[in-house]
């Protein structure tokens, strides 16, 4: 029990120290800004390079892939178990999916102009 609690003071320990140090060796200077500044060929920049980012293509992405990695997860599910506990495992799984694809669609997330 001491050895664990030990092992856990030290991983948070060393976890802030890393942290700290990160922090401490990354420090970026605000005063230059030349680059961060986009280069058009030596000419001052005619438009912003920073063009709004639509969050409704983020959020269809996000989504997409979750459902995706759902997906993947599917397929090697009957090979790995025995045929009634694959369909009552794919069945619960499935409900899910299902369930999760009409919450979002209810939200209104899965539309993409108002």
């Amino acid at each position: 029990m001491k050895s664990i609690l030990t092992s856990i003071i030290l991983s948070i320990t060393l976890s802030f120290i890393l942290i700290i140090l990160s922090l401490i060796l990354s420090k970026k200077s605000t005063l230059d800004k030349e680059k961060s500044s986009p280069y058009e060929c030596g000419f001052n920049p005619f438009s912003s390079s920073r063009i709004p980012f639509s969050l409704r293509f983020f959020l269809i992405s996000i989504i997409f892939l979750i459902f995706d990695v759902e997906i993947a997860l599917l397929l090697p599910i009957p090979l790995t178990t025995s045929l009634k506990n694959s369909m009552i495992t794919l069945s619960i799984f499935l409900m899910i999916l299902i369930l999760g694809l009409f919450h979002e669609w209810n939200q209104g997330a899965l539309e993409w102009a108002n």
